[in-house]
């Protein structure tokens, strides 16, 4: 029916990974959105804000990045070898 090579094998299971990691990813990062919060406040400087670099939704957003490249370019891999 199918004739998957050793190599097709392997991408196509590192690829289902990294989608479901992706997937897992972007649900544990928090809204970007304040809310009425955000609104009434403005957008003023607080501790919480100089320190975002910092913080879990920053490391949490450029791993999605790195996935997403990744994901790119196993999905562009898995092309040329079919």
């Amino acid at each position: 029916m199918f004739d998957l090579s050793t190599r097709e094998l392997v991408v196509s299971i590192l690829q289902v990974i990294l989608a479901i990691s992706l997937i897992a990813i972007v649900l544990l990062q928090s809204g970007k959105r304040s809310g009425i919060s955000g609104a009434i406040a403005g957008g003023a400087d607080t501790f919480l804000s100089k320190n975002q670099a910092r913080t879990l939704d920053a490391k949490l957003s450029k791993f999605t990045k790195w996935v997403a490249i990744l994901f790119i370019v196993l999905t562009l891999v898995l092309m040329l070898i079919r």
